[in-house]
């Protein structure tokens, strides 16, 4: 339709253009100077006064919130302008329903004549053009999440290769100089890193640790970063004991790329939600370490040790390992004044605590003190009969049958690893054939949930085998490494502690029973 201006005198115009890198992949002539050129050439030819042009390069058109459009806006709002031109209408925006809104409604309340050239559309005159202009909207916006399932398709590929596509890389590395979607070691940031794991391994809680850097006023990774908070408060700039938690369960700093810990809910939106563990993209040794296994691994253990617990106001020996034998649940702890006005702790079962009037467990009150030294008493009992040859006999024969057990477990992770692998790929393929129209909804549901449960239950099994794969000799030099140094360092290391002990369970009658992580430990505890 050939677009006319009876009264260009009554108007004053706002040039409106948008790019964004999807657009690029149309050709040049989506180019801002191209687009440029059309509107200049369209007002000239009609004489229409222009007020300002308005560019937004960079700017997805299912985002409304773009700097230039909404200078626009506020110049509408102004009754500055009253007519807005754009090349084509999904210029303007390619979420029908936004779009709708400002051509069915804003624009005509503000009375704003819009003008789309290449679509023919001009709200000025009575057209047919007009009244498919909702279809034209949709047809945008289906183009706009065709194009996001593909990009996300892509980013998905790099991610399972290993490669690096965030933003900023998690504190302690940066981008490779030259080689894009690489990372290295941040020589500046790294040994902060390290001393935040080596204050881990000594016994020290998050909370403590973030204490401390606080305390030596070290910058945060965003203060490093030069981040601008989002929300001004009282803690900007200060290490929390969350942001220490992360850092000490993060796979990266051991070399391992870990990606996909959130997604966007929508392609029309930026929030992100939370994804489950299992959901995570984990490729192995992509990058130098900054941390060795074994320590991320001891530092792990201290950190789920204390998920048992909610107390953040003492600090003991034995905090997150105390269960209660009837109920299963944590102990809690609390503080009482005795005689002489000296704190005390005690342990309670937190079941009974909080429902002594049902009677479903019982008190199990008993002095942290008492509690802490009898366990350490048995401890040391074991360490010292696992050092006696006779009586390690019993269990190495039963070491003996794990190592043939071993060896069965790493024919079942080679097969579960090849497996995985011919899995994921089958997903990629299913996806990418309906993303080409091969597959119908129906059946791309039906196909995928089919592969996806079993790609998680395989997913399941590797790991608990992968959980298992020290071998016998590995874990026999690491249990008399823990045995030694429990028995040589007054026993008063926490670290050691949980590295021996699984969990401690009290009876009601005040029975103290010890479960040990290494079977060679628990096989002893048995016999005793």
């Amino acid at each position: 339709m050939q677009i006319e201006i009876s009264n260009p005198l009554d108007y004053r115009a706002a040039l409106y253009i948008r790019l964004s890198k999807e657009d690029e992949s149309e050709g040049p002539s989506q180019s801002v100077t191209n687009q440029r050129s059309l509107l200049d050439e369209f007002v000239k030819l009609h004489h229409i006064l222009v007020y300002d042009t308005y560019i937004d390069d960079g700017w997805s058109g299912t985002n409304f919130d773009r700097p230039d459009f909404l200078r626009m806006i506020g110049d509408i709002e102004a009754k500055k302008v009253n007519m807005v031109i754009t090349k084509d209408l999904s210029r303007l925006g390619r979420d029908y329903i936004l779009t709708g809104h400002y051509m069915e409604r804003y624009f005509p309340e503000k009375r704003v004549r819009y003008i789309s050239l290449l679509d023919g559309i001009d709200t000025g005159v009575e057209s047919s053009a007009n009244d498919i202009t909702p279809f034209r909207a949709i047809m945008n916006d289906m183009y706009a999440k065709d194009i996001s399932k593909k990009i996300k398709s892509v980013k998905r590929d790099k991610q399972r290769k290993g490669q690096f596509i965030g933003g900023k890389p998690v504190y302690g590395y940066q981008m490779h100089p030259t080689e894009k979607n690489r990372i290295v070691i941040d020589e500046a940031a790294a040994p902060t890193v390290r001393r935040i794991f080596s204050m881990a391994l000594s016994g020290m809680s998050c909370r403590k640790i973030a204490a401390a850097l606080n305390a030596e006023g070290v910058p945060t990774p965003a203060t490093y970063a030069g981040l601008t908070p989002g929300k001004i408060g009282p803690y900007n700039g200060l290490w929390s004991s969350e942001r220490i938690s992360d850092m000490l369960q993060n796979e990266t700093y051991i070399g391992n790329m870990v990606q996909g810990r959130s997604v966007k809910v929508s392609y029309k939106s930026k929030k992100t939600v939370r994804q489950p563990r299992e959901s995570w993209v984990v490729v192995e040794n992509t990058h130098e370490p900054i941390i060795d296994r074994e320590t991320f691994r001891k530092v792990r253990m201290l950190v789920d040790s204390r998920k048992h617990t909610r107390s953040r106001t003492y600090d003991f020996l034995l905090k997150g390992l105390i269960f209660c034998h009837e109920c299963g649940y944590p102990l809690a702890v609390l503080n009482r004044r005795n005689a002489k006005g000296e704190d005390v702790l005690f342990f309670v079962c937190r079941t009974y605590q909080r429902f002594t009037s049902a009677g479903v467990c019982t008190c199990h009150n008993i002095k942290e003190k008492t509690l802490t030294e009898e366990v350490l008493e048995r401890v040391r009992q074991v360490c010292q009969a696992y050092l006696d040859p006779k009586t390690l006999l019993p269990v190495a024969r039963e070491e003996l049958e794990q190592a043939e057990q071993t060896d069965r477990a790493e024919e079942e992770r080679t097969a579960l690893t090849a497996r995985l692998d011919s899995l994921t790929a089958q997903l990629d393929k299913i996806y990418l054939d309906k993303l080409n129209g091969l597959l119908d909804q129906g059946d791309f549901e039906r196909i995928y949930r089919k592969v996806k449960t079993e790609r998680t239950a395989t997913s399941e099994r590797l790991d608990a085998i992968q959980t298992q794969e020290i071998s016998p000799q590995q874990r026999e030099a690491e249990a008399r490494e823990l045995v030694r140094r429990f028995l040589e360092t007054g026993v008063r290391s926490r670290e050691v502690l949980v590295s021996l002990i699984e969990r401690v369970e009290l009876t009601e009658d005040k029975q103290v029973i010890i479960h040990f992580k290494f079977p060679q430990l628990e096989g002893i505890n048995h016999l005793q």
